[in-house]
């Protein structure tokens, strides 16, 4: 699913972005931004979740949040979002004070702002009924975004899936923002397997290595070099960059 979230962003190959991954859990979804050569937060409200992706050393910054409450980050920062079974649980009133509407603007108002212009967000989710998905669609339009909802294998009792895929604005290039064809639109049958069409894709770039071309080491000088220059441009304060930076150290007996 997170690959097919990641094709519905239409990120050109080749090219590194930074993107948001709300409900981040374990760090699976991190796990193919990373192959695709991206750079990537996560935020997830389950605190055991987020210990075991730092257990993992996940190569995204971590946040514990609620997106119910909203995202803090500053205007613009991120190319794109992507999410994965998280979006209709913000539907449901978990706590006496919570306003399952108040809800979903704080959080598609906060979401729109801190999106470049024209910049995409998927989310996969799984809609109770039609009238979620008309409140959830409601909310994201009241905020600012334009898109709507590609069903991937609509005639498939199992390999079914709902992407709602969101325009934070008109890009100003003026880039395509047509919502893509969903799979399976022709017609598949209840039989269709879930996962052939993502797997077998995932298996292929393991074979050939990620769009960008074979990995590169993690955290070699130049991996190290990127890291800091990123957080720089997000105001974090970083040590200066040095002749001892990123150098080999002689193993340890």
């Amino acid at each position: 699913m997170t690959l097919r979230a990641v094709e519905l962003l239409c990120i050109p190959d080749g090219e590194t972005h930074y993107l948001l991954d709300l409900g981040c859990g374990s760090g699976l979804s991190g796990e193919i931004l990373d192959e695709d050569g991206h750079v990537w937060v996560g935020l997830d409200i389950a605190p055991a979740m987020l210990n075991i992706a730092v257990e993992k050393d996940v190569e995204g910054d971590l946040f514990l949040q609620d997106i119910g409450d909203g995202l803090g980050f500053r205007p613009g920062t991120f190319d794109g979002a992507i999410s994965i079974s998280v979006l209709q649980w913000l539907c449901n009133a978990d706590k006496s004070y919570h306003n399952p509407w108040a809800r979903l603007q704080r959080f598609f108002t906060t979401l729109f702002m801190c999106l470049r212009r024209g910049a995409r967000a998927v989310f996969q989710f799984y809609p109770e009924n039609d009238a979620q998905v008309e409140k959830i669609m409601a909310a994201a339009t009241k905020c600012g975004f334009m898109g709507g909802l590609v069903v991937d294998y609509p005639n498939s009792n199992k390999a079914k899936k709902c992407y709602l895929c969101l325009f934070a604005g008109q890009a100003p290039n003026g880039g395509n923002q047509t919502l893509p064809k969903a799979l399976g639109e022709d017609g598949a049958s209840d039989n269709e397997p879930s996962t052939v069409a993502y797997e077998s894709s995932r298996i292929q770039r393991q074979q050939r290595g990620s769009k960008k071309g074979p990995r590169k080491s993690v955290k070699s000088k130049d991996w190290i070099l990127h890291k800091k220059d990123m957080a720089r441009k997000k105001g974090d304060k970083v040590p200066l960059d040095s002749k001892y930076t990123g150098r080999k150290r002689r193993p340890r007996f």
